[in-house]
């Protein structure tokens, strides 16, 4: 084994190295870690051992199944990473020297946002060709572990937790609105109290999503208790479930066009709705975004309302 000296991992430690040891350490396993990265098991486990003989001490323990840091690859990985997004500010600052908008953007966004985040994407890469995007769409809890470990240029939510200190940009509408199916008894009422609402069988969202925290405040406010008959986690689950007779729930206009297009789903008259909040970009304070990123954002801000509006199906209230 090398023993360690102050430069020994500045002439044996590779960049690549460094890359498969963060890559581990996120993914939480050498299998997971190869599959991201395209490499065989083997290959990933040697390159890790060569980095703890560098180190001169194990970077990762098991304990029962899970791999875990050990108290030196913590500090490892944390100077890795370091280095790694120091490389790769260092490319865009290259790349805004030459003032062109190109290289790697990535984003993450919950759920609910793949209804109109693909689009917007699409449009901005046919303004900005040379631009290789990333988006990956997740749920609440994983978005905002992304979010603290600055894992993207910036995420997409519509419910910003008060106690996170982030900059968040508004730059879409995202309505909320009561459905059911059109053979639904409530179908053809009007001015249906929330309290009736309440009393059908409601399908939800998971505990912890945008909707239905902002279901459960509404409820609240009424002095209601909102009780889930169905906890599904997608709006798509949550859409078939209610064209198939299931109960009734409430979605974003954004993942409805299709079915109220096609007479799948309608929009019911329940007092106190539409319930009218906002998509945001979000980042943590102090994060430099590259150029494609700030252009990509301005791109939301400025052109994002008005192409998800024309986009075909718009529905109405």
């Amino acid at each position: 084994m090398i023993s360690l000296d102050k430069n020994a991992l500045v002439r044996h430690a590779t960049l690549r190295q460094l890359q498969i040891l963060v890559t581990v350490a996120h993914t939480g396993g050498y299998t997971r870690a190869a599959e991201a990265l395209h490499l065989t098991q083997p290959t990933v486990s040697m390159q890790v051992k060569k980095l703890s003989d560098v180190v001169g001490m194990p970077l990762f323990e098991r304990v029962g199944k899970k791999l875990h840091l050990t108290r030196a690859g913590k500090v490892v990985v944390a100077a890795a990473e370091d280095i790694l997004n120091r490389l790769v500010t260092l490319g865009d600052g290259i790349v805004e020297i030459q003032g062109e908008v190109k290289g790697f953007l990535q984003v993450a966004a919950v759920t609910s946002a793949k209804y109109f985040m693909p689009h917007l994407l699409g449009s901005f890469l046919h303004d900005y060709t040379e631009v290789e995007p990333s988006l990956r769409v997740t749920n609440k809890r994983t978005l905002l572990e992304r979010l603290v470990n600055n894992e993207d240029d910036f995420v997409i939510m519509g419910e910003v937790p008060k106690s996170l200190d982030v900059v968040v940009y508004p730059f879409l509408d995202n309505i909320l609105v009561p459905v059911a199916s059109t053979s639904h008894p409530l179908a053809q009422e009007k001015g249906i109290s929330l309290q009736r609402l309440g009393e059908e069988r409601f399908l939800a969202r998971e505990p912890g999503s945008g909707t239905r925290q902002a279901l459960t405040r509404l409820f609240e406010d009424e002095g209601l208790t909102l009780r889930s008959h169905m906890e599904l986690g997608s709006p798509e689950a949550i859409k078939q479930a209610v064209m198939a007779g299931l109960g009734v729930s409430v979605l974003s206009l954004h993942s409805l066009r299709l079915e109220l297009a096609t007479g799948q789903l309608c929009v019911l008259d329940v007092e106190g709705f539409p319930l009218n909040r906002r998509w945001f970009a979000v980042h943590m304070p102090g994060k430099q975004l590259s150029l494609v990123a700030r252009t990509f954002l301005d791109f939301l801000l400025e052109k994002g309302a008005d192409l998800i509006d024309g986009l075909p199906g718009k529905e109405t209230t």
